[in-house]
């Protein structure tokens, strides 16, 4: 099966109640881990590449890594997407490169300045058969190259969405409802503490959503920033020597409850850095004369594909969606 664009899978996600991960890819084993995953669930997915990962790993090695994956399991339905492109030129060069999505990410301009640039990848995108992801309003954290800092967020205007759909042509837009980057999502001072003395995130603005719902129906929608966090690989990353102290994220069940909704697409990429770290932390912790990449990237490869497991049924209900 080639490489496919979102339109099909978003139209599938919206009508079935279900959302479409789309997982941060870096290297072979975070790339085996999820699509090895997505076969055995039956589930679609979509692959995505950063700006930093093209820097780290060059684009050609991560285009001929999903390309393997496309050989080894021919049966899911695989997206390759740029996440947050801050340029036309870099979309450019994506949709040049082989990419079938790209994303343009202008949330941090102005109204008209997002609008004319997120126009221009559109067009230029839709003459070569690639889709375009755009986003408005602003998520706070740190995602690679993508930094804003506490205060500066800003949630989804739903009164503006149907000027900028309209305006701009884009084919999803992410929208921003208390979802954040990276692992440290809240401060401590954000958060209530419940009986257990565990930090509680403030819930998602669903009503947002909602009226984002209303002014765009059938229209698909993207969630960033939506890790979960999981608690016990902060535990184990810390009891094995790290310091990761008020790492939180967002509770799964809220992510399923926007996924029953118009999100078609949550972004996913902290958890599965941190069942990688977790699981190598302990393996070194527990095999300290073991030199030997492979012996201890094959659990870290095997964390990644429990993980999206984990979410393909919990958190995206995407499995047996093929």
């Amino acid at each position: 099966m080639p490489l496919v664009t979102t339109t099909e899978m978003f139209k599938k996600a919206y009508d079935g109640g279900y959302a479409v991960g789309a997982f941060n890819v870096n290297n072979m084993e975070i790339v085996q881990g999820i699509t090895e995953a997505c076969q055995e669930t039956r589930s679609p997915v979509i692959l995505q590449v950063s700006k930093g990962a093209r820097a780290y790993a060059n684009h050609t090695y991560l285009v001929k890594l999903v390309e393997a994956a496309m050989i080894e399991n021919p049966d899911i339905p695989i997206c390759l997407h740029l996440d947050h492109g801050d340029s036309f030129e870099l979309c450019k060069s994506c949709i040049d490169g082989g990419f079938t999505s790209v994303m343009i990410d202008m949330s941090s301009k102005p109204f008209e300045e997002n609008i004319a640039i997120t126009k221009q990848v559109v067009e230029y995108a839709h003459a070569h058969g690639v889709v375009v992801e755009a986003e408005l309003g602003t998520l706070e954290g740190v995602e690679d190259e993508v930094v804003v800092e506490a205060g500066q967020a800003s949630y989804t205007r739903p009164e503006e969405v149907e000027e900028f759909v309209d305006k701009t042509g884009c084919d999803s837009l992410a929208i921003a409802i208390g979802t954040s980057h990276g692992a440290y999502k809240f401060r401590p001072e954000q958060c209530t503490l419940n009986e257990d003395g565990v930090l509680v995130p403030p819930p998602l603005r669903f009503d947002v959503l909602d009226e984002v719902v209303k002014r765009l129906p059938g229209f698909p929608i993207v969630l960033h920033g939506s890790s979960s966090v999981p608690q016990e690989f902060v535990e184990m990353v810390n009891k094995y020597g790290g310091n990761m102290p008020d790492a939180i994220g967002i509770p799964e069940e809220q992510l399923r409850q926007a996924a029953k909704s118009a999100v078609c697409k949550i972004n996913i990429d902290s958890d599965i850095r941190l069942a990688m770290t977790a699981n190598i932390r302990q393996h070194f912790a527990e095999h300290p004369e073991h030199f030997d990449p492979r012996q201890y990237l094959k659990p870290a490869r095997a964390a990644v594909k429990d993980m999206v497991k984990r979410k393909i049924i919990n958190v995206l209900g995407s499995d047996n969606k093929i």
